[in-house]
């Protein structure tokens, strides 16, 4: 059942970390500017390190195996990505 937890978990993180990616990217297409996107990139990119470092510096205090959670998350943020560009595709 501790893996469930884990993974749930991940999930979570992972999906509230796409939402960010998902402002901030909206945030930097509607001012139209090419050094907003590369900043955006930036942003991004750090958004997604801090998700997946913030699992794994409270691996000590996390009450279940942290890489299904490091892993879920991973997977949950290339999902949200998707689904997110895809959204702002069909616009």
């Amino acid at each position: 059942m501790s893996i469930v937890y884990a993974v749930l978990a991940g999930l979570a993180w992972g999906a509230a970390a796409a939402a960010v990616n998902g402002l901030i990217t909206k945030k930097s297409l509607s001012r139209d500017s090419n050094n907003m996107v590369m900043v955006s990139g930036v942003l991004r990119t750090a958004v997604d390190i801090a998700a997946l470092a913030s699992i794994f510096l409270l691996r000590a205090y996390l009450p279940f195996d942290y890489t299904y959670s490091l892993i879920a998350a991973a997977v949950a943020m290339s999902i949200g990505t998707i689904i997110f560009t895809f959204r702002l595709a069909k616009k």
